[in-house]
């Protein structure tokens, strides 16, 4: 797995035994570097080895689009409850920032992208993220396989979730859970009415805003710059 190598704001994500040339000098990974261990360059300049964790995904997948934000996952992860040795079926792989958190939680997962381009960049994803070997990144539109189930956790991120959601009784586990993200308030109204009419319980929408706080001088407050918000997550429940 790759690792990164952090010297105050800049980081690289290099494999072990890779060299690296920077204005701060020739870095040279050694091939046994561990977490936490410092690393110099020939010009004697620090720099500390990590290893990846979902957040350094986000930020050094190669990207295919716009991923799903780390505030939209947490908020998956938590309603969901997913961990280790559950089934997901996921659609909408886009970068596969959702799977590779899914999957670094100890899901097995199974998520079809439509883009052939971008599914392959997705595997190459799920190998840094070093989860290829529980996310299964298949090509193809996910309506025309809804033979994968039963499974514990239902994730969609596609235009054609309702015709996914009609089936959620079918492909979920008793008691799974269901989770859909939308851009616009369309796309959920849409989802949350299929859900209703499918049986599903527990139906909740929500928006995700975030703000960061600003602090100076003059006091503390939530920042002005945009307004956080990313889309909506509708969650629902087989009984």
């Amino acid at each position: 797995m790759a690792l990164l190598l952090v010297h105050d704001d800049r980081e690289y994500l290099l494999e072990r035994g890779e060299t690296l040339e920077t204005d701060l000098g020739i870095l040279e990974v050694p091939d046994d570097a561990a977490a936490g261990e410092v690393v110099s360059t020939h010009l004697g300049e620090p720099f500390t080895v990590r290893e990846l964790r979902g957040p350094d995904c986000f930020n050094h997948f190669e990207r295919t689009g716009a991923p799903m934000m780390p505030r939209d996952i947490g908020l998956i992860m938590g309603h969901t409850g997913v961990s280790e040795g559950d089934r997901v079926l996921d659609a909408g792989t886009g970068t596969g920032v959702l799977a590779a958190y899914l999957g670094r939680a100890g899901a097995e997962v199974v998520t079809y992208e439509q883009d052939a381009e971008f599914a392959e960049v997705a595997r190459e994803n799920m190998e840094l993220a070093g989860v290829d070997d529980r996310v299964d990144v298949r090509t193809g539109d996910v309506t025309e396989h809804l033979d994968v189930g039963p499974v514990d956790v239902l994730t969609l991120d596609t235009e054609d979730a309702p015709a996914v959601v009609e089936h959620a009784v079918d492909l979920l586990t008793p008691g799974g859970y269901l989770a859909v993200y939308s851009p616009f308030v369309e796309g959920t109204r849409d989802v949350a009415r299929t859900a209703r009419e499918a049986g599903l319980s527990g139906i909740e929408t929500l928006e995700t805003i975030q703000r960061e706080m600003d602090f100076d001088d003059r006091g503390s407050r939530p920042s002005t710059a945009g307004v956080g918000h990313t889309g909506f997550l509708t969650f629902a429940r087989r009984e």
